[in-house]
């Protein structure tokens, strides 16, 4: 700002202002340069089409934003498997009302994987201060929000000066239209099996990871069948994956581009208040519906 003013004097001087001064005239004053035009956070963010998956099923289209920063290694699992089409055709084998949906098993009746190993489980991680972390309730000694898409609890942000890493505890919360990683008894036995919340159910924190969130068609989630593959109620008569692609592989005339509230805009804080006066006392971070733009 000192520079720009300085060079504003010297443009008032060479236009004649030392001029009239020499001449015994009341110099003019120098011109006042305008306000700078406040910066205001964009209202939608977009979400990388490297980091969406797109799910075609039997029932409708499902899209999931990844969050690599929470299940890094799970993460680059579903790229792999979705971008060699191991998803493709596979059923929804366990489908439970007020639960979660689950599916990629190639067997479909729960007792199958990829030719992959098995994955360490990725049940919290270490937040950093840099990362897009929106909070909407601080409950004593902890923070819970949104990161990206997905509703996360954490540690307070005053514990960052007091880790070795300058980091924090952080975990996702089981909302609707969560995605986690099924598993077998231990905890480093996922695999390519996954599941999508139907509805919230908070039990599941800290043991399942969590990998993405569904930003779009959550609706479709719960119009799967119902039944349990594993138990031989569903079988052949059961909902599909007919496609899977990660988005930034489908050409882009056919690709889905998303937008997602900003969590840093004034409509996502009137959104939070709207709710929570709506809640009272019941209020919880899964009551929050981010809006979503899509288009394709």
């Amino acid at each position: 700002m000192r520079q720009f003013l300085g060079l504003a004097v010297l443009a008032w001087m060479a236009a004649g202002g030392a001029a009239a001064q020499d001449a015994g005239g009341t110099p003019p004053p120098p011109p006042v340069p305008a306000p700078q035009a406040a910066m205001v956070a964009p209202e939608w963010r977009t979400v990388s089409s490297e980091n969406l998956l797109v799910i075609d099923t039997t029932k409708g289209r499902i899209l999931v934003e990844l969050t690599p920063e929470v299940a890094p290694l799970h993460v680059e699992r579903i790229k792999l498997l979705a971008r060699r089409g191991f998803y493709d055709g596979v059923p929804w084998h366990r489908v439970i009302d007020w639960f979660m949906a689950q599916t990629g098993d190639p067997l479909g009746n729960g007792e199958g994987q990829s030719p992959y190993p098995d994955l360490k489980g990725e049940f919290t991680f270490r937040r950093e201060a840099t990362l897009p972390f929106a909070a909407v309730a601080e409950p004593a000694g902890a923070r819970v929000g949104f990161l990206h898409s997905l509703p996360i609890q954490t540690q307070p942000d005053s514990a960052f000066a007091m880790t070795a890493d300058g980091k924090v505890h952080a975990w996702g919360l089981y909302c609707p239209g969560v995605a986690g990683m099924a598993r077998d008894e231990g905890n480093d036995t996922a695999n390519s099996q996954f599941f999508l919340m139907r509805q919230a159910y908070p039990a599941l924190d800290k043991r399942y990871s969590i990998w993405g969130m569904t930003v779009s068609g959550l609706d479709v989630v719960r119009n799967l069948k119902v039944g349990d593959g594993d138990n031989g109620m569903v079988g052949a008569e059961s909902d599909r994956m007919t496609r899977v692609r990660i988005a930034a592989g489908i050409p882009e005339a056919e690709r889905p581009s998303v937008q997602v509230l900003a969590t840093d805009s004034p409509r996502f804080r009137a959104l939070v208040e709207t709710t929570r006066a709506a809640r009272g006392a019941d209020f919880s971070v899964c009551d929050v519906t981010l809006p979503v733009q899509v288009v394709n």
